[in-house]
């Protein structure tokens, strides 16, 4: 038996950039409501989890891949499961649908951290996490952490400020596809284009008061962006791909 989460929602002006292209932070933004809904459905909320196991959820690592852009009044139907609780990484499945169409899919890493200290604790101990898997509907997909060019320069030196936080007081992961998009001049990009493929690694946390150095370079086709600290440690890093629409 296949267990998954439905979750529909209609894109707004909020969501969208200047042409009208649902934002990569915003679609990450709809891709985790549907992931705590989904944790709440199946009985291992955040709530349940800081109450019952003194943890919560972290997210390690996301990938999404479109086949076309997101625009923006689509109503788009996010379908998510997971893959079970085994080790220490969790692996969440969705798909992305607009009306009938199979539009895009997305995978997403999470590991379980103690409230205090933010140890892992391992997945095989949260007895709800049982028999709650997606089934066959499970991806075979794994994020591995991304390798960056040789070369890099730097783009911009950016302060993390009060309006990137969340409620756990550090960044907003969806900030840093913001970050990357910036990176890149994305209200550049040539007409014709989106952003089809992006994956992010969140490193480290950072909170009001850090300074990262953002880092681009070019490989495979691909752009590779990240943000190193004062220390130069790595906070986060990106890897997106272009595509283009059909004429």
């Amino acid at each position: 038996m296949s267990l998954y989460y439905e979750h529909t929602i209609r894109l707004s002006g909020m969501d969208a950039d200047g042409r009208g292209i649902c934002k990569a932070s915003a679609l990450l933004n709809h891709l985790q409501v549907a992931a705590a809904l989904a944790a709440e459905d199946g009985g291992f909320s955040r709530e349940m989890l800081v109450e019952r196991y003194g943890a919560f959820w972290m997210l390690a690592r996301s990938w999404f891949h479109l086949k076309r852009p997101l625009g923006w009044e689509d109503e788009i139907t996010i379908r998510t499961w997971h893959r079970g609780g085994k080790g220490a990484l969790m692996y969440r499945d969705y798909d992305i649908y607009v009306g009938d169409e199979l539009v895009g899919e997305s995978v997403s890493g999470w590991v379980l951290a103690s409230m205090e200290g933010h140890k892992m604790i391992r997945l095989s101990s949260i007895k709800e996490l049982n028999n709650t898997d997606g089934g066959e509907l499970c991806k075979k997909m794994t994020l591995n952490k991304l390798r960056g060019p040789a070369e890099l320069r730097e783009v911009e030196r950016r302060p993390m400020r009060y309006s990137d936080t969340d409620i756990n007081g550090h960044v907003n992961n969806t900030r840093y596809a913001d970050f990357a998009c910036d990176a890149l001049d994305m209200d550049r990009l040539e007409q014709g284009h989106f952003l089809s493929t992006m994956q992010i690694g969140y490193l480290a946390e950072c909170r009001p008061g850090d300074v990262l150095s953002i880092q681009t370079g070019e490989q495979e086709g691909g752009h590779y962006v990240c943000g190193l600290d004062r220390e130069g440690k790595s906070r986060f890093e990106a890897e997106l791909f272009f595509g283009e629409t059909l004429p």
